[in-house]
């Protein structure tokens, strides 16, 4: 049985083993409270820039926890193809499942996109609480997935201003397009797949991405929720170009 994994927000270093650190307040209540590990349960730490860290709980007090690294393993299992998905804004809990999702998919980074009938998105203080929320959400699937480096789950851009600023290849999902994933050649990396929010993408906005040569590709014949599509589609560009060959 695999042991919990935690996300440190304080930097680790492989020099770091053999020393006694105190885990972040947050990490602790999951460890102590939500858990209820004791001492001398083993446990994994990383803190998302590569790598991964035996380490033994050594103190649960009303302190905090203290854990003790063992040993630094030089753990890699991210995807050799390197994927942005592009999604349009969704409802809370599309939006957040996507994020989820993406990331035990193996996606290299999420850019959260504005659209003509992507759902509203707060602005100030609430926006950014937003944003923090996404990317507490990768963490958490980097903590279930085994992964020891965290997607960047960028600022949302509007969808014109980041198609612009685009060098990569691209996919744009559409339940109406002529081709199929399998019947393209494999796109240079960095590669975005494309998912457009509940309504889909207006004619405008799709015409501007195929003119910037991503290839519209479907997903089969039925017309899938915007967050079925971001797995859908990622699981397939794993499966045709990436780790699961």
């Amino acid at each position: 049985m695999a042991h919990p994994r935690f996300f440190s927000p304080a930097p680790l270093a492989p020099e770091l083993a053999g020393t006694a650190i105190e885990l972040h307040e947050t990490v602790a209540h999951h460890a102590a409270r939500v858990l209820r590990l004791a001492v001398g349960d083993a446990v994994t730490l990383f803190d998302g820039t590569g790598g991964e860290y035996d380490a033994s709980l050594e103190r649960i007090d009303k302190r905090g926890v203290g854990v003790r690294l063992l040993r630094y393993l030089p753990v890699e299992r991210e995807s050799p193809f390197a994927v942005t998905l592009a999604q349009a804004v969704a409802a809370n809990d599309a939006m957040d499942y996507a994020i989820r999702k993406a990331t035990e998919l193996g996606v290299t980074a999420i850019q959260p996109l504005v659209t003509a009938r992507s759902a509203p998105l707060p602005s100030g203080e609430r926006g950014e609480r937003r944003l923090a929320h996404w990317r507490q959400i990768a963490i958490a699937g980097c903590e279930q997935c085994g992964r020891n480096r965290v997607p960047d789950v960028l600022a949302p851009r509007h969808f014109a201003d980041w198609l612009g600023s685009w060098n990569g290849s691209g996919i744009l999902m559409l339940p109406d397009a002529d081709r199929v994933p399998a019947a393209i050649a494999q796109p240079a990396p960095p590669v975005a797949l494309l998912i457009g929010p509940e309504g889909g993408f207006d004619a405008r906005e799709s015409a501007a991405a195929q003119a910037k040569g991503f290839h519209a590709l479907r997903l089969g014949p039925r017309v899938l929720r915007t967050d079925t599509a971001a797995t859908a589609g990622l699981a397939v560009v794993q499966l045709l170009w990436g780790d699961w060959r």
